[in-house]
C-alpha cells in the first residue's frame, strides 16, 4: 500500500471552521473533485447572483447563500474535531504510516467554533424574523 500525506484533524478542524463557507476542508480532505467542497464554493458567486439579480434587497439576503454555507462548515467543524483520532486515522490516514494526537489547540477551536457559530445562527435567526414578520423594523 502505497505512503499517503497525513491529514491533520486539528487543520482541518481550523479550516472547516474558518474557511469552511467557500469549502476549503473539504478540498484539503479530498482534492479538487470533490462535490460538496463545490458547493460550498459556489456560495462566493451565488451572493453576487443574488445581488445583481435583487438590487433592492436587503443586504441580509446578498450574503444569504455563504451565511448558511458558513453554518454548515461552522457543523462539520464541530463533526471533524469532536471525531476520535482513531477514526480519524483509520478514515483519512490509514496509509500514511502516522498516527493523530489531538490536544489543546483542537479544544480550543471547538470551543471558538461553537461560540461563533451560535452567534452567527441566532443573529441569523433573528434578522430573518425580524424581516418577515416586521419588514426589517429592527434595523
Amino acid at each position: 500500500m502505497p505512503v499517503s500525506q497525513h491529514k491533520n484533524k486539528t487543520f482541518t478542524t481550523l479550516l472547516a471552521a474558518v474557511l469552511g463557507g467557500v469549502g476549503a476542508h473539504r478540498f484539503y480532505l479530498k482534492g479538487m473533485g470533490d462535490r460538496w467542497g463545490w458547493a460550498h464554493a459556489i456560495s462566493l458567486p451565488l451572493c453576487g447572483v443574488v445581488m445583481s439579480v435583487a438590487p433592492q434587497a436587503n443586504w441580509y439576503f446578498h450574503y444569504l447563500p455563504l451565511t448558511l454555507s458558513m453554518l454548515v462548515g461552522f457543523i462539520e467543524a464541530l463533526v471533524i474535531g469532536l471525531t476520535p483520532d482513531e477514526k480519524w486515522d483509520a478514515a483519512h490516514n490509514a496509509a500514511s504510516g502516522r498516527q493523530s494526537r489531538s490536544g489543546w489547540l483542537l479544544a480550543l477551536i471547538l470551543v471558538a467554533t461553537v461560540m461563533v457559530g451560535a452567534a452567527t445562527m441566532i443573529a441569523t435567526l433573528a434578522r430573518l424574523f425580524d424581516l418577515l414578520y416586521t419588514g426589517g423594523a429592527y434595523g
